[in-house]
């Protein structure tokens, strides 16, 4: 009887194990469902809206101008930020407020992207804090899932005059 009992348990245990690892490298690798808070991103994502965030991009290093990822907050490293990407190594970006009279610009370094928010009169983004380390994103928003009349592909950055060319 006693064997039954530890036997059972520790099948059971050996399953929550393995399902635990499976659930982990499901979530760090392929992806997970996040929830947004903040007027940054606005109109493109609201507060409380749901996305669906995938990681294979970081991981390949496929990440593009005009992609909206999640990143581990460069100021607080418990919590992460959704933003836009402007600018990736190598780019110019122009790293003044939109209602600065005078432009300036800078380039983005080797291993770092530039991040804005879509609202930018609201958004603490690299125009603060500065070009990130690629290494900081852990993923890419690809899908809204959450409120159902937004549902689908989200639509581009109402910010594009500010991706630079040259």
């Amino acid at each position: 009887m006693l064997r039954d009992v530890l036997g059972k348990t520790f099948r059971f245990l050996g399953y929550t194990v393995q399902y635990g690892c499976i659930a982990h490298c499901a979530f760090e690798y392929l992806g997970g469902i996040v929830v947004c808070s903040g007027p940054s991103m606005e109109p493109t994502i609201q507060n409380s809206d749901v996305v669906f965030s995938e990681n294979l991009s970081r991981h390949f290093y496929c990440i593009r101008k005009g992609d909206i990822v999640i990143v581990k907050s460069p100021t607080d490293p418990k919590s992460n930020i959704c933003k836009r990407v402007i600018g990736l190594e190598g780019d110019k970006v122009c790293t003044s407020n939109p209602s600065d009279f005078l432009k300036s610009h800078s380039y983005v370094p080797k291993g770092h992207v530039w991040l804005e928010g879509d609202n930018l009169r609201n958004s603490t983004d690299s125009r603060c804090y500065g070009p990130v380390p690629y290494g900081l994103i852990r993923g890419r928003i690809c899908l809204k899932l959450w409120p159902l009349n937004d549902f689908g592909f989200l639509r581009a950055s109402p910010n594009g005059h500010r991706f630079l060319d040259d």
